[in-house]
């Protein structure tokens, strides 16, 4: 079977692999001129499983409204003239109750703990690497009370086959003698022995090399403008490339998978996703003293940030802005993320030479990504993964790929379509029409 899977990030790099495992002919057609240009482009590095409580969760509705106009809030609502932003926001709020949060959080684990095996799998068949580091991640709090908060996702997370160990600040420090520093202010930490770390764009760009070796066709600089319907069916997909020139590109199934910008072509085809571009921000700067600097991959919960070491370079990754499709780098952020990784770890990392990077996460209410057939019959979807689309990449693809083909996913997840299916009731991403 023909299958063009719209965009070239992770999720589509990795659909593309697993339906050509899958033995279709497969095309990827995407914006830009390289690979994973964007949203995966510069994102914190971490396969984090352990990060599954989502930003809509029961302490959420206090801490926005405190945050509001601070600029260097971890999460930031732009208050905009925008009914989808604010439609986004109500789904939002409701998800933010105990019920919702517990529900979301065994999703994101379920389609974590799969995708990290299955990445695991794939390292090992192919030999990929991409500066991965297996030591784990850790999350730190230096408040005693988003500390005393973290003790109950994690207890669940456990039960859910996600080792997140509750341990102390001296345990943590001797976890990572980096943290030495801010020992005294350290209020306990998690640790995920299984979780790894790893550079998402160069696994994009290795991964896309092994496809084309495989028969994969990349159509680069090729700009989709419309995904026109005949028949109850995606007819073609309509696209400009790089001079400008018009095409038609017609398959038998298409797979949508273009981050943040998937609403707006799912849209004219009465397809409402509820997805909202969530800018986050990445500092990435070179070693400047390894004694001083990590090696275990964090996360401070706190401050929303994650810090992974990636070869010889930090990457310091985090928050979240809600402002549309507005890219532009704020300096104040970006600041604000160095002041923090210098208050931990000062002098580890070469600030002058730090490079700044934004990218947009496409975030649904839940935090629980959009994946399986639409409402037509030939389009599926593999979108909406937020924060976690380095995480649940290989799984999603893997899944995609799975259901294209007519058989039934590996991993107990509420896909869309025709294998969706509740455990307790549906989320607002899945139930929204797709």
């Amino acid at each position: 079977m023909k299958v063009i899977v719209l965009g070239a990030g992770l999720l589509g790099v990795t659909s593309a692999w697993f339906l050509r495992q899958q033995g279709h002919d497969v095309t990827v057609v995407d914006r830009q001129a390289t690979p994973a240009a964007e949203t995966s482009f510069a994102n914190g590095g971490q396969i984090s499983v352990s990060h599954a409580e989502p930003w809509a969760n029961p302490s959420a509705p206090l801490k926005v409204l405190k945050w509001l106009g601070q600029e260097d809030a971890p999460l930031l609502f732009r208050i905009r003239a925008d009914m989808r932003q604010w439609l986004w926001g109500l789904q939002f709020l409701r998800e933010c109750t105990p019920a919702r949060t517990r529900h979301n959080i065994e999703q994101i684990v379920r389609l974590g703990t799969y995708s990290r095996d299955t990445l695991q799998q794939l390292r090992r068949d192919t030999g990929i690497a991409y500066d991965q580091r297996t030591q784990g991640i850790l999350h730190f709090y230096t408040s005693q009370k988003e500390f005393d908060g973290a003790e109950g996702p994690a207890a669940q997370m456990r039960a859910l086959g996600c080792d997140r160990r509750v341990i102390s600040a001296d345990e943590a420090v001797k976890i990572e003698p980096a943290l030495r520093h801010v020992r005294p202010q350290l209020a306990g930490a998690t640790y995920t022995a299984e979780d790894e770390s790893g550079d998402a764009n160069q696994f994009a760009r290795e991964l896309v090399q092994r496809c084309e070796a495989a028969g994969v066709r990349f159509l680069m600089s090729h700009t989709v403008t419309a995904l026109r319907e005949a028949g109850g069916q995606i007819d073609h997909v309509e696209a400009t490339d790089s001079e400008g020139r018009f095409q038609r590109l017609r398959a038998d199934a298409y797979v949508l998978a273009m981050g943040s910008l998937s609403p707006l072509i799912a849209q004219p085809l009465g397809i409402r996703l509820p997805i909202y571009p969530a800018k986050g921000y990445s500092v990435t700067m070179p070693v400047k003293d390894a004694a001083m600097a990590h090696q275990v991959s964090l996360t401070d919960d706190e401050y929303k940030l994650v810090f992974s070491r990636l070869g010889n370079r930090l990457r310091i990754a985090g928050t979240a802005e809600l402002n549309g499709y507005d890219r532009d780098l704020n300096r104040v952020r970006c600041e604000a993320i160095v002041r923090r990784t210098e208050e931990l770890f000062p002098g580890a990392g070469d600030a002058e030479q730090a490079q700044f990077w934004t990218g947009l996460r496409p975030a649904t209410p839940s935090n629980v990504p959009i994946i399986g057939r639409s409402k037509l019959p030939n389009l599926y979807l593999n979108t909406g993964h937020g924060t976690l689309g380095w995480t649940h990449s290989c799984g999603s693809g893997k899944s995609i790929a799975r259901i294209v083909s007519g058989l039934a996913p590996e991993v107990d997840f509420a896909f869309t379509g025709e294998h969706a299916r509740a455990i307790h009731s549906r989320p607002a991403a899945v139930a929204a029409q797709a």
